[in-house]
């Protein structure tokens, strides 16, 4: 494998940006600018604002490292731009992130592929809550283009589900409501065509949220994982499928639940997960023998398969 940093030319790291993830998309994108260095990369951060395609186009880049969470950076719109100036980048291509940011179609493609993931319904106006309430309680509730478990809440009776629509509904137009799968949960790094080693996640909340993610000390994140060989074998053959079903690439991750009987549920995708010191990849990554700055590099190394 090279370790010729000249390779890849003039990288521009793209972080920060204006989704409700900006802080998160920040906190990564300077982990990974300083691994980078580390590794003598030349890489320009630039924080995106509404001249960032002039500047791309202008300023010698010969690749992107997309390091945006949320929409803009995750969704497939700045991947797009990015093919119509001819800049190769990591990750997922326009389709695959527009999917996996988008929980609702994102559903709708593993149950077509015959992946199981818990009943849903959309909700895009306070009429459809009854289709929420049709599913049973408890239900989880979230914004269907919000990452970092932003606006998401769980719902135990019909009391509190307007509530819950209602604050989710202040972040994205169209809402997801969930069947609730109790259980334990997991997540699943992917880099390139291997699926890391699983993290089991156990928090003492009502689920794994913003807090959890990203504040708590008392959030328990075990690697390995608790399962035997054969069963995490075939959770990691189950999240490679499920990352392809929607046409994704290069890096990512997948999280999933067991149910009581130990049957597993595809909860969603993300195509640019964190990299903070919080962080699952860099967890799964260190558990397969790859140091921070070795996983950043073979996430930079995506973009070369694009050219």
């Amino acid at each position: 494998m090279s370790t010729d940093a000249a390779r890849f030319g003039q990288v521009a790291l793209l972080l920060g940006g204006q989704s409700a993830e900006r802080e998160i998309s920040l906190k990564s994108g300077n982990a990974v600018l300083a691994a980078l260095r580390r590794r003598g990369v030349a890489v320009t951060p630039i924080d995106p604002d509404r001249q960032v395609l002039a500047h791309l186009a202008q300023g010698g880049f010969d690749r992107v490292f997309i390091m945006l969470h949320g929409r803009g950076g995750e969704d497939g719109q700045i991947q797009g731009a990015l093919e119509t100036l001819g800049l190769p980048y990591t990750g997922s291509g326009v389709l695959g992130s527009a999917l996996g940011m988008d929980k609702y179609r994102c559903k709708l493609v593993w149950q077509g592929a015959g992946l199981p993931t818990a009943e849903f319904a959309p909700l895009r106006e306070e009429a459809d809550l009854p289709r929420a309430a049709a599913l049973g309680f408890p239900l989880m509730i979230k914004p269907a283009h919000e990452g970092s478990s932003i606006g998401m809440a769980r719902v135990d009776d019909v009391a509190g589900l307007a509530a819950a629509w209602r604050e989710a509904a202040r972040f994205d137009r169209l809402v997801l409501a969930e069947r609730w799968i109790s259980g334990p949960e997991y997540t699943c790094a992917i880099l390139g065509d291997e699926a890391l080693p699983l993290i089991r996640l156990e928090t003492p909340r009502v689920f794994y949220d913003y807090q959890a993610k990203y504040l708590a000390d008392d959030t328990r994140y075990l690697c390995p994982c608790g399962l035997s060989a054969a069963d995490e074998a075939r959770l990691q053959a189950l999240s490679l499928a499920a990352f392809a079903a929607v046409g994704a690439r290069g890096w990512g991750r997948v999280d999933l639940m067991l149910d009581g009987a130990g049957n597993p549920f595809l909860l969603e995708i993300n195509t640019v997960p964190g990299m903070t010191d919080h962080s699952l990849v860099p967890m799964a990554a260190r558990a397969r023998g790859l140091d921070f700055d070795e996983l950043v590099w073979r996430i930079l190394e995506t973009s070369l398969e694009m050219v």
